[in-house]
């Protein structure tokens, strides 16, 4: 399993992941000093979708987790499901509600949710 982003929900993800015993292997991108004792920190940063994506392929890894919103706006699980690989995470037109706000306000506005005035 691969899991990208360095914060405290993704090293609680690691460490459940870690302690599974049907999870062979656990690697994190980019990781922090706590993820290091519950996976492979792998130095790629999240926004490097083509190098994500070579790691993956290159150590079979079976599922892909995503955590920060960079890498879902940029189309990450877009791009992963397209060549057939296993990702969670919202697609990069699903994952607007979170990346954009100026669409999360539009959005709400359009449903009839009542929101601030922008």
């Amino acid at each position: 399993v691969l899991v990208i982003g360095n914060g405290a929900r993704e090293h609680v993800l690691c460490k459940s992941l870690n302690s599974s015993n049907k999870v062979s292997r656990v690697f994190v991108t980019p990781g922090n000093g706590g993820t290091s004792e519950c996976a492979v920190n792998v130095s790629i940063n999240s926004d490097d979708i083509s190098g994500l994506l070579s790691f993956v392929q290159s150590n079979d890894i079976d599922l892909t987790v995503v955590g920060p919103e960079i890498p879902l706006s940029l189309g990450i699980v877009d791009v992963f499901e397209e060549t057939g690989l296993n990702i969670f995470g919202p697609t990069k037109s699903a994952s607007q509600i979170e990346s954009s706000k100026l669409f999360a306000k539009n959005l709400l506005v359009e449903i009839g949710v009542p929101t601030a005035d922008f």
